[in-house]
């Protein structure tokens, strides 16, 4: 675990004897050699460094496993028991022994691994893997004692084999897309963790029970939007939970399941949900929003839209569209002093 902080910055100060108090805690519980290591950088005297670990607010918590940055900062309580149970849990054997009669969950993300044993390098290849996607997948070993190894992703009672080298970048490779799937769901939890990757989000906010809206959603997703996985978010929000964001679009839990966008300044509604059946439109609805048409026409109307005024010139009636609402999980600056861009 890597402490990125400044000197300067009044929450890295309040961190820095914690950090010294959960550094003496985890090395009394795990006095193994290199088990575990916690460190600190100072980001003014090592710019490099902070550039490299693309540290945007002080203090960033980052965990590497097994020399590889992991995708999950350390977003928890700042005190040095809390960390200590962080640890604690990080350590925990990331693979399940799956036996006889036990049944995987159809809906989990769930890969098996067979080995001969836990001792062959194939299974230490595995487990590795199974340490950095341990977030995302549930994973599981069967012991038979015989050779090859093997291994399947299984997800809502499909099975994909993994079919080519066991070594750690590319069994990754292969689990990696499928452990965390193109849609998400946003929640309380993971809010500033998403809005910290920087695109912008489509949301289809539905409610809890309402399993089809999410499956067109996905399939939608799957079949028409992967390109613009690079410039957008896709998310799904329990309209219950987040009915705060329905009430700046104008709209309750009643008008579910609806499409919006949240682009960090404002939310723009998808008009129609029924019309994300039609081929194309959310697609559009995406460019509209790259190409500034949504910002456009929410301030100035359609582009084609003039109002007569009094004196017989045309005048605009300007609008303004709703304010982003999800901005307000971003980091925040009452826990972290945050770097604009003019400072990175």
């Amino acid at each position: 675990m890597i402490n990125f902080y400044a000197d300067w910055c009044r929450f890295s100060n309040m961190l820095s004897p914690i950090w010294d108090e959960a550094a003496a805690l985890i090395a009394k519980e795990f006095p193994e050699p290199g088990r575990v290591l916690l460190a600190k950088v100072d980001c003014d005297a090592e710019g490099s460094i902070a550039t490299r670990f693309h540290i945007t607010k002080y203090p960033t918590l980052k965990i590497l496993r097994n020399g590889q940055v992991t995708k999950r900062e350390y977003r928890g309580q700042r005190s040095a028991e809390a960390l200590l149970t962080f640890v604690k849990k990080q350590l925990e054997d990331p693979v399940k022994e799956l036996k006889a009669e036990d049944k995987i969950e159809p809906s989990s993300r769930s890969v098996v691994g067979t080995f001969a044993s836990r001792l062959t390098p194939e299974y230490d290849v595995y487990r590795k893997a199974a340490t950095a996607l341990k977030d995302d997948c549930t994973f599981y070993i069967k012991v038979d004692g015989i050779p090859p190894p093997s291994v399947e992703f299984v997800h809502n009672n499909e099975r994909l084999p993994y079919s080519s080298d066991f070594t750690m970048s590319a069994l990754t490779q292969f689990l990696q897309p499928l452990c965390i799937p193109i849609v998400r769901e946003i929640t309380f939890e993971n809010a500033e963790e998403l809005s910290e990757e920087g695109l912008p989000f489509l949301i289809l906010f539905h409610r809890p029970s309402d399993t089809k809206s999410k499956q067109e959603y996905n399939n939608l997703v799957n079949r028409e939007l992967r390109e613009e996985k690079q410039n957008v978010n896709f998310l799904t929000a329990d309209g219950e939970k987040f009915s705060h964001p329905l009430h700046h679009l104008g709209k309750t839990v009643n008008d579910l399941p609806l499409l919006a966008i949240d682009s960090f300044r404002h939310m723009y509604l998808f008009p129609r949900y029924e019309d994300s059946h039609i081929p194309g439109k959310v697609l559009q609805f995406l460019k509209d929003l790259y190409s500034g048409k949504l910002h456009r026409e929410f301030h100035y109307g359609p582009d084609s839209t003039q109002h007569p005024a009094i004196d017989g010139a045309a005048q605009v009636i300007i609008t303004a569209p709703p304010e982003s609402t999800f901005k307000k999980l971003a980091p925040s600056s009452n826990r972290y002093t945050l770097l604009h861009k003019d400072e990175l």
